[in-house]
């Protein structure tokens, strides 16, 4: 029983991480950009949530209905103004601004919350949990799953089955292509950054809820988001939802032997998965 509790929570670990990875997955898979400052943006809406909370007197739970808006419009902009600039055949340009952008904003989170770590309040809802059986599943573990499962969903549908979605799949195929029957892909790949951006919010709602957090994070938050994008395909939502879920089970199985294993366990996980499926294991087709 022991061990079917530590895969429980496992896959609900891995609801995290697949939120941290969705928005990258949906930012590659239409322009194939790699943003180097994702986890750090996601640290940046954790901070954004906690100011609200804390000037307002908001939950966080409605704060992030704030912050979200907020984030789309960063997103946009970054994306509109600074991005699209770099975007080509080459993918260093693309790679190296948003190591930049890393940079500048853990620095400006260091300035402008120190490097004290924060939490956002959850009343008792951080320790509350429901009993299925003789396993205890915590109830904020369970709805950072079932978001990320929703995301993932509405994700799909956006893609899928809207018109947004068909511009955006068109974009991602042929951007020259798009633009001659009246797509911008330019204005195009900005929604996308800013959808992106939403989802980072959410994740980040989870990452102050769950844990610590502080402006270090952000790039253990990327290396995590970044394995389950390659462990289920790039350009792949629910590839990536797996992916999270294979990260999550790795750390807990690797802990339940060794709690010094956690951290390796996933990493483990990550290259056996690349020697048996060198494309992650729903890929894309990619040009």
């Amino acid at each position: 029983m022991i061990w079917v509790n530590t895969i429980v929570q496992g896959i609900l670990l891995g609801g995290l991480y697949a939120l941290f990875a969705a928005g990258l997955s949906l930012v590659f898979g239409i322009m194939r950009l790699v943003n180097l400052a994702h986890g750090d943006l996601i640290v940046l809406g954790a901070y954004l949530i906690l100011l609200l909370v804390t000037l307002l007197g908001l939950s966080p739970f409605v704060a992030v209905l704030v912050a979200a808006p907020a984030m789309f419009a960063l997103g946009w902009a970054l994306q509109r103004y600074m991005l699209n600039r770099v975007l080509g055949d080459d993918i260093l340009p693309p790679l190296l601004v948003t190591f930049g952008l890393s940079i500048v904003l853990q620095n400006a989170l260091l300035e402008g919350f120190s490097a004290d770590s924060q939490r956002l309040p959850t009343a008792g809802l951080a320790s509350a949990s429901i009993e299925l059986g003789a396993i205890n599943v915590g109830v904020l573990p369970l709805m950072t799953l079932v978001t990320a499962v929703l995301v993932i969903v509405v994700l799909n549908q956006i893609f899928y089955r809207t018109r947004l979605g068909r511009a955006f799949r068109a974009t991602s195929d042929d951007a020259v292509t798009a633009s001659l029957m009246g797509i911008k892909p330019a204005n195009i790949f900005a929604v996308a950054t800013g959808i992106a951006m939403i989802i980072v919010t959410i994740a980040a709602l989870y990452l102050g809820t769950r844990a610590n957090f502080d402006p270090s994070v952000g790039p253990a938050r990327l290396i995590y988001a970044f394995e389950a994008v390659i462990i289920g395909g790039l350009g792949s939502l629910w590839g990536t939802l797996l992916g999270g879920i294979i990260i999550g089970l790795a750390q807990t199985l690797g802990a339940a032997i060794n709690p010094e294993w956690q951290i390796l366990s996933g990493h483990i996980a990550f290259l056996l998965v690349l020697l048996v499926r060198p494309r992650g294991l729903f890929p894309r087709a990619v040009d």
